[in-house]
């Protein structure tokens, strides 16, 4: 470790300005908090958290739907346990169970086509959230479902792609990256071509990493490598998992039910072919065709900078409320909500919680 640290530093003497990169993955921002990554690197070095937690860029229009989808009389709405508390326009699903509303915490989609097979009398809904590493799986699920006819089975989906994201954020003017760490679980899936406009479209190094402290400090020596030889390309540290072309099975059987569409990220917006619906043949799972929910835009909250921070615009210490009136316990932003939210593993790792 202290070789390649020493490594680092002997690049940014060479390169003489500072760098700021970006980590797109929730987990990766936890890690490198767990393992104090941010002390070992010079100070010159920035690391930024990216748009790669589902739950901080779920929109508050679609946490409202889905809480009105539960308050249909026949409909139990299942969910991962980080989604309860995620605010909506008025109330979470947390706050919306608690007011009678049939929402239960799943651990996986298979859980909740079981519960539909056990309760033939209700219309059993999954909140399909995430990126490509979890949108495979309710793609098997939904292949489940049609082999054993279970009807009462549908999704909500804002299942979201990484790219897209990516692209956008390069496109921002405001946006100012040296280069990015990449996902190593989304990668798994999708390989490293789908990564490849970084580098051609926007001369951007990139690197796809593991999770340990070596695997992420290997990464930021490999971008800054690239970057003291200005060139760009997307390389991959974390071979041991992910390979270039990453799981064309699950890759087919995700595009074997879903197609792209536009999306709207929490924070930072609409972005075009970022997320993913159920193709016309599979519409008879999309829970939007079996009811009619309207539901008015939400308000992102006053004075939250989570949109900015997801940009990598700015870190949550930069926003007012953080510490103050939004805690992990009462958050007023999604930031704050899941464990791989950057203003939660700030508030956690940075000592705010003393």
């Amino acid at each position: 470790m202290n070789q390649t640290i020493e490594a680092i530093k002997e690049l940014m003497v060479s390169i003489n300005r500072p760098v700021k990169l970006m980590e797109v993955c929730g987990t990766h921002t936890v890690a490198i908090f767990r393992h104090g990554i941010r002390d070992l690197l010079p100070r010159e070095i920035k690391l930024l958290s990216g748009p790669g937690c589902p739950v901080c860029v779920t929109s508050i229009r679609d946490v409202d739907t889905v809480i009105e989808i539960a308050r249909q009389r026949d409909v139990t709405v299942t969910t991962f346990g980080d989604m309860m508390r995620v605010p909506g326009n008025r109330q979470s699903l947390f706050q919306a169970k608690a007011e009678g509303a049939d929402i239960r915490i799943v651990y996986s989609p298979l859980d909740a086509l079981k519960l539909a097979e056990q309760s033939p009398g209700r219309n059993v809904v999954f909140f399909a959230t995430g990126f490509e590493t979890t949108s495979p799986l309710v793609a098997g699920t939904l292949a489940e479902a049609e082999s054993k006819g279970i009807g009462n089975f549908f999704i909500y989906s804002v299942h979201k792609t990484v790219p897209p994201a990516l692209n956008a954020l390069l496109s921002a003017p405001d946006v100012q990256i040296d280069g990015f760490i990449l996902p190593g679980h989304v990668s798994t899936i999708i390989g490293l071509k789908p990564y490849a406009f970084l580098a051609s479209g926007y001369h951007k190094p990139s690197v796809v990493t593991g999770f340990d402290a070596m695997d992420i400090l290997n990464g930021v020596l490999m971008l800054l490598q690239q970057i003291a030889g200005n060139r760009a390309a997307v390389e991959n540290e974390y071979a041991k998992v992910v390979k270039e072309d990453g799981n064309p099975r699950a890759v087919a059987l995700l595009y074997e039910f879903f197609e792209p569409e536009d999306a709207y990220w929490r924070g930072i917006g609409l972005l075009p072919g970022s997320g993913l619906r159920l193709k016309e043949k599979y519409n008879h799972r999309d829970i939007t065709k079996k009811y009619t929910i309207s539901v008015p835009d939400g308000q992102e909250p006053k004075a939250c900078s989570c949109g900015d921070v997801l940009k990598g615009i700015k870190i949550p210490t930069d926003c007012a409320l953080f510490g103050k009136a939004c805690t992990p316990d009462k958050p007023v932003g999604a930031c704050m909500v899941s464990t791989e939210g950057s203003c939660a593993a700030y508030y956690k790792y940075a000592g705010m919680a003393h």
